[in-house]
């Protein structure tokens, strides 16, 4: 027979969000390995064992510039910079949960998509939100965050 315990209100709050009212306190981190640490944010914001990354765009590496060919190149780069990111904190790719893609064009989503399947397992797709946006920094086809948990 199997015992289950209940967990009430507030443990179970803490279990779920692990928040600085836990006694788990936010880490801002930035590596260096994708954007400049000069930018007015962080790249990740570590709460417990859950990763937040920043939209990340198609930029290479160190710098602002976006490699030249749009969308395809664009959409290789932004997720090698996730991977890059997540990798920095200890995670992998195969710890997303969640992302969010944001498109200056909506009818280059299926391009888009074409990348972004082969960073995941097949069947094993984080949730995934895909918008429009009339306009993007660095003037990006493309901008992604994500969520990961251990």
């Amino acid at each position: 027979m199997k015992r289950h315990t209940l967990i009430g209100g507030a443990a179970l709050a803490c279990l779920v969000l692990a928040t600085s009212a836990c006694g788990v306190a936010p880490r801002h981190l930035n590596s260096g390995k994708v954007l400049p640490t000069t930018l007015p944010f962080s790249e990740a914001v570590q709460v417990g064992r859950t990763l937040y990354l920043s939209g990340q765009i198609g930029n290479l590496p160190g710098s602002l510039k976006l490699p030249p060919g749009g969308i395809g190149p664009e959409s290789k780069q932004v997720m090698e910079n996730i991977k890059t990111t997540l990798e920095a904190h200890g995670h992998t790719m195969a710890d997303v949960v969640k992302c969010t893609a944001m498109l200056a064009d909506m009818s280059e989503w299926a391009a888009f998509n074409e990348v972004y399947k082969g960073y995941f397992a097949e069947g094993r797709y984080p949730a995934r939100s895909a918008f429009g946006a009339t306009a993007l920094a660095f003037n990006a086809r493309i901008e992604v965050e994500c969520i990961a948990a251990k």
